[in-house]
């Protein structure tokens, strides 16, 4: 499938601020599931400099920094990419003790994958969710990925939510309702329960059934011995194919911030405006969209 993506961002200030050195992570990454075709980012004011960089986690990200006071800062990003994966299940789990759970990563792999293990939130209902979902698929890998992913999809209604922080797991159990972010950490707390390392995505998806998800979207990703790293997206209900678009992962949410940073000012207040726009197609089909908010 091929994407074309326009996201613009406005940081608007009540008055002239210091803006400090910013972390920009809207370059789509290039992997085997999805390669940039062309990507140009522009930002205003002008950068008294930008350096591209690999963050921590091996995203693709910019560093810019600032001279002098301003009362905005506007970030463009176009983006043209292709994607490849049409069948999520395209592998065979290895060492055979993978198909069942809890997993057990072998060295060098337990160790490396560590952060990605540990839970963020200790919870008894997400235990007890973890045990249902456990039941249901037999204690099965890939069947409890999926039972957990579709029944998350199917219980739990979601929401538009502009701004915060991902909820406590227990909160959006108790709510039963939840934005992206909510649903994706509350599915990567339930697979931890059973050792499975997980991290949280931050990109785009295509035409669904959800509006906002013509917006910036989150997911999760797995890591499965002779898989590598799978997505699971818990507001679809589906293992990640082509139709969507990763920018950046990392084992906590705020890792995957696609843009990052502070200002100096007394007494003053921020707002943010933002437009995505997302035209896809494949086989000489296409769909457009788009939203913005301020």
């Amino acid at each position: 499938m091929m994407f074309t993506i326009q996201h613009t961002l406005r940081f608007l200030y009540s008055g002239p601020v210091f803006v400090e050195p910013h972390t920009i992570r809207l370059r789509p990454r290039s992997d085997t599931a999805q390669q940039v075709i062309r990507f140009r980012l522009s930002v205003d004011p002008e950068p008294a400099g930008i350096s591209h960089i690999l963050d921590l986690e091996g995203n693709s990200a910019s560093h810019v920094w600032f001279n002098g006071m301003h009362d905005r800062v506007t970030i463009m990003a176009h983006s043209e990419i292709e994607t490849f994966r049409t069948d999520p299940f395209d592998f065979v789990l290895s060492p055979l003790d993978a198909t069942h759970l809890p997993m057990s990563y072998l060295d060098p792999l337990s160790t490396l994958l560590q952060p990605y293990r540990t839970r963020q939130a200790t919870a008894d209902d997400v235990d007890s969710l973890s045990r249902d979902i456990f039941r249901k698929a037999d204690g099965q890998t890939i069947p409890f990925l999926q039972t957990l992913c579709h029944t998350i999809a199917r219980d739990f209604q979601k929401v538009a939510r502009k701004s915060g922080d991902p909820l406590h797991p227990s909160q959006t159990l108790a709510d039963r309702r939840g934005a992206c972010r909510d649903l994706t950490v509350l599915f990567m707390e339930v697979c931890k329960t059973q050792g499975l390392a997980t991290r949280f995505v931050s990109g785009y998806t295509g035409a669904s059934d959800h509006d906002d998800d013509l917006e910036l979207h989150a997911w999760a990703e797995v890591f499965l011995p002779g898989g590598g790293w799978r997505g699971y997206d818990p507001v679809q209900g589906v293992a990640v194919t082509d139709n969507h678009v990763a920018l950046a992962a990392s084992p906590l949410p705020q890792g995957a911030a696609v843009v990052h940073g502070t200002f100096r000012g007394t007494g003053v207040t921020s707002a943010l405006e933002y437009e995505v726009s997302i035209h896809t197609s494949l086989h000489g089909s296409q769909y457009i969209g788009g939203a913005s908010s301020s």
